[in-house]
């Protein structure tokens, strides 16, 4: 199976990501500024480090199509959850769709990262 064409998705879960890296550690400073820190070096480091070959050009350390999708989980669970915590409504609420956009649209390189499993050993 050929890796979709997914310029229009990677563009939403970039920009997610982006919110992501901000929100995050925007919301948990005033809890601690080290888990600030912990939480954007987990949210930048993981899926750097780790990554599906033929998804991203250059793999620090393979993985099955099934841990980069829950990398991408992860990070749209974060960009909802702490624009909520850090930021006004409307602008939650425009993260949230942003979220819910992304998913539709990667739903194609999920599918795709899901038939990965099985050639990764």
């Amino acid at each position: 199976m050929e890796r979709p064409d997914d310029r229009v998705p990677s563009v939403l879960r970039f920009t997610t990501e982006l919110i992501a890296w901000v929100a995050t550690p925007w919301a948990l400073f005033s809890h601690s500024w080290l888990l600030a820190v912990v939480a954007v070096v987990v949210l930048i480091g993981l899926p750097t480090i780790f990554a599906t070959p033929g998804d991203k050009r250059q793999v620090i350390i393979p993985v099955p199509g099934a841990v980069t999708f829950l990398l991408v989980l992860i990070q749209l669970a974060a960009a909802v959850t702490f624009a909520w915590v850090a930021w006004p409504t409307p602008v939650a609420v425009l993260v949230s769709a942003l979220a819910a956009a992304t998913l539709v649209t990667e739903r194609q390189r999920w599918r795709w990262l899901v038939s990965k499993d099985r050639q990764i050993a």
